[in-house]
């Protein structure tokens, strides 16, 4: 499979900068917000206080059916829950049948089997219920499909009500009988799970049998487990019933939770939407899939600390057979895949593949491989298939567009189930991989790294993952922030976890970071070279009383292979840039000949003029960029996060072609000057948004360039982005190009020695380069003729203190000199 490209959104720098400055928040979290469409303060407050909550009469028909069943339960009618064998459907029969009891009514409950009975309401069921002596079925998680189902029912006497979130039948048909349904009735939160609409169907069941309303919150825990587990999107209200419900799961006092939490090793003080999704779910799950849920359900309802105990060892053991279930079937298909060869889709089947683990299966193949992927786990003359896809290709169309070869399937874009007759399995794959292969291009079957936020170093400390925690809870329509470090160091590899797992540092910016990769014993070629891009989680680690972020890797891609894109200068030793330095050369030549140089002492006259540019005033009534100091904060990380905003980036460096050549293989897609050139043409600057000083400005003439506004409607930033190291090198630079001595050397014995002229002036940009063959002209120590020739002809031994130029550019390197070594550049995070 290829390596993932990075998947970074876009976003409005101004909104970000906006978010950092009025909420108080570090720069990554802004970026977070904006890329996740939460662009204002208004919209990020609410966010992040996560308080989001509608009242009963906000659920249409909330009341009716909460009225109906307390009239049921006055007359003394027999109520049975009909919920399904998942956590969700678990967990709502649970609310319900807890709220029935708290009011008194006589109440039972009944859960599918998965491979008996199947999913949802069935007739079988539904006259099983009858016969038993059910008067009102209550469905919870199912039902909103079970228009026939429904109709049976109530032509044997039920009064039936539905309770459900999932999507109705295509052709809209409803069953006939009150519906409590988020997205039918239109309530304004239509993600909420089955958990979360029996929540608020118990509440109004409470206030209107005259009972305390807010007991129903006592149920927030299995809500929040039930929510996280069914991959509902966590946003709106769902978000707040998650983080409230967390903070009722750490004090819960159902015994069954306890238990489960004590087996699952979870810590009840610290316990998150992960341990929720991947602790205590999958035991819960584990009932349903390989035998039957009422375990589960009995878990989630006992009071008896005893027996408690007994069902989550129970449940635990139950998970423990899945998972050696799940990596039997896995080898398995892993093994098929090998022989099948790269497909666009795989369709995979085993004989003794267990129907309830398949899915599971299906998840791994399609998240290791990139493809979708069809299992099916065969009995007899019939197989049961489960399916799991990519964002790029839609299940469900496959399965509908291979409907000749089935006898039954349904679900959704993401995931889907089928029956499937033996006789057309290959039949089936053979369609299947067809479909794939017509829908889907090379580029869809390249996995993605989602990005939310650029970093630089400095940014990666405590304060900043106790602040992405702010965003939490995490999971489906709010996933975990990914951090882009990019050109980041990775050194010092240590493993852990007997081998199975990595430790080491990331250095970038001048700052070191622990981090850790789960799943991997080494670091790739490049990765202490800065040569690769990375992707963090950040988090909050506690050990031992010890409280430090720590940085958990999620992927390591190839750095940019393009170099910044040089802009008003050429490539060393080009055709352009041999014009350009012959072309300063004759410009002074010219000059001199016309004995402008003349003026009064400390004046360069026209001659400084002509290879001293000075930039211009700015308008003080014109635009100006707003300023933001990132001085010592890791150049890669601030100009990355700039560049992945979409908007134009330029920046400015004492020397381009050196830094272009130095980024190469690292970072790109930004353009980039010197800071000679810039002050030559201010204008350059104009189209873009982003000013990145990289170095600092030589001379003191260049600081205002950063001032002048960009073109358009708003004015743009400049950045600061030095630091030491970068300060160090505007003075190697200065020192190089202005105290010319030992250059002028160098360069006259290889004029001399006929090397050309790229090797004598050096790889420096052309203005530098111009200005030292202008100084060797202009005591004739070389000739520019006309036609491009340089010729060396023979010379006294001469002072070059005879130039104008030279000792122009000596005085300049004497303010330079100066202006770096001043009060502002003392430190590299001074204001």
């Amino acid at each position: 499979m290829s390596a993932p490209r990075l998947e970074v959104p876009p976003c409005d720098s101004a909104a970000v900068l906006a978010l950092a400055r009025d909420l108080g928040v570090a720069f990554p979290t802004a970026q977070v917000l904006v890329r996740r469409g939460i662009d204002t303060v208004e919209e990020a407050r609410r966010w992040l206080s996560a308080d989001e909550e509608h009242p009963v009469d906000a659920f249409p028909g909330l009341r009716e059916a909460a009225d109906r069943l307390v009239e049921h339960v006055g007359a003394g009618r027999r109520i049975t829950v009909h919920g399904d064998y998942d956590v969700d459907g678990v967990s709502a029969t649970a609310i319900l049948v807890r709220a029935l009891r708290a009011i008194g009514a006589d109440v039972d409950w009944h859960l599918p089997h998965r491979t008996e009975d199947g999913y949802g309401l069935s007739a079988k069921a539904v006259r099983k219920l009858r016969e038993r002596g059910t008067d009102v079925l209550l469905t919870a998680d199912c039902g909103i499909t079970s228009v026939d189902e429904v109709a049976l029912a109530r032509s044997l006497g039920m009064d039936v009500i539905v309770c459900d979130h999932h999507s109705p039948r295509a052709d809209r048909v409803l069953p006939d009988a009150p519906i409590v349904h988020p997205a039918v009735c239109g309530y304004p939160c239509v993600d909420l799970c089955a958990a979360g609409v029996a929540h608020k169907l118990a509440g109004a069941l409470l206030q209107a049998a005259g009972h305390d309303a807010t007991i129903a919150l006592t149920d927030l825990d299995l809500v929040a487990l039930a929510t996280v587990a069914d991959c509902v999107p966590l946003r709106g209200e769902n978000r707040r019933l998650v983080r409230a419900g967390l903070r009722a799961l750490a004090r819960t006092e159902k015994v069954g939770l306890r238990a489960l939490m004590r087996v699952a090793s979870v810590d009840p003080s610290r316990i998150d939407a992960t341990a929720l999704g991947f602790r205590l779910a999958p035991r819960l799950n584990a009932a349903g899939r390989l035998a039957r849920a009422d375990a589960a359900l009995e878990l989630l309802l006992t009071h008896d600390p005893h027996r408690a105990e007994e069902i989550a060892v129970e449940l635990d053991r139950a998970n423990a057979e899945r998972r050696f279930e799940e990596a039997r079937i896995l080898h398995e298909a892993e093994s098929q895949i090998a022989d099948l060869g790269d497909q666009p889709a795989y369709v995979l089947w085993g004989e003794t593949w267990h129907p309830g683990v398949i899915g599971i299966v299906a998840s791994r193949i399609a998240e290791r491989h990139h493809r979708p992927a069809l299992l099916i786990a065969l009995r007899g003359e019939e197989g049961t298939g489960s399916g799991r896809s990519i964002p790029a290709f839609d299940l469900l169309a496959a399965l509908d567009a291979c409907a000749e070869h089935l006898l039954r399937h349904g679900g959704h874009r993401a995931a889907a189930g089928c029956t499937v007759a033996r006789e057309e399995l290959h039949a089936l794959r053979e369609a299947f991989v067809t479909y794939a292969a017509a829908v889907l291009s090379p580029e869809d079957l390249v996995p993605s790294e989602r990005v939310d936020a650029v970093v630089a170093g400095d940014e990666l400390g405590l304060p900043l993952a106790e602040e992405l925690g702010r965003l939490a809870p995490f999971g489906t329509g709010n996933p975990s922030v990914s951090l882009l470090l990019p050109a980041a160091r990775l050194v010092d590899p240590r493993p852990m976890g007997e081998g199975r797992h990595l430790r080491f540092t990331v250095e970038a910016g001048g700052v070191r970071a622990s981090a850790v990769a789960f799943g991997m014993n080494r670091l790739p070629e490049g990765a202490a070279e800065g040569r690769l891009h990375a992707t963090f989680e950040l988090e909050v680690n506690e050990f031992r009383g010890a409280v430090e972020p720590r940085l958990v890797l999620r992927k390591l891609l190839p750095a940019d292979e393009e170099a910044p894109a040089l802009v008003g200068e050429p490539e060393a030793g080009s055709d352009e840039w041999v014009e350009a330095v012959l072309a300063r050369a004759r410009a002074a030549a010219r000059v001199l000949v016309g004995a402008a140089v003349g003026g009064p002492a400390g004046q360069p006259g026209a001659l400084g003029d002509l290879l001293e540019s000075r930039a211009p005033a700015v308008d003080p009534s014109g635009p100006r960029r707003e300023l933001r100091d990132r001085r010592g904060g890791g150049i890669a990380g601030t100009i990355g996060a700039l560049v992945h905003t979409g908007e134009p980036v330029l920046v400015v460096a004492a020397d381009a072609l050196m830094r272009a050549r130095h980024l190469r293989g690292r970072l790109g897609g930004f353009d980039i000057c010197s800071w000679e050139t810039l002050q030559a043409d201010p204008s350059l600057a104009d189209d873009y948004v982003h000013v990145v000083a990289l170095d600092p400005p030589l001379l003191p003439e260049q600081r205002p360039l950063l001032d002048r506004g960009a073109r358009g409607e708003r004015p743009g930033f400049a950045h600061l982005a030095w630091g030491e190291p970068e300060l160090r090198c505007a003075r190697d630079v200065l020192d190089r190009d202005l105290a010319m001595r030992p250059g002028l050397v160098r360069a006259y014995r290889a004029l001399r020695d006929g090397r050309p002229l790229v090797d004598a002036l050096g790889e420096r940009p052309a203005l530098a380069a111009g200005r030292m063959l202008a100084v060797l002209a202009e005591l004739s120590l070389v000739v520019v003729g006309d036609d491009g020739d340089v010729e060396v002809p023979d010379a006294d031994r001469t002072e070059l203190e005879r130039s104008s130029i030279y000792r122009h550019a000596a005085r300049k390197h004497a303010e330079g000199m100066a202006w770096l070594s001043s009060p502002p550049f003392a430190s590299a995070r001074a204001a």
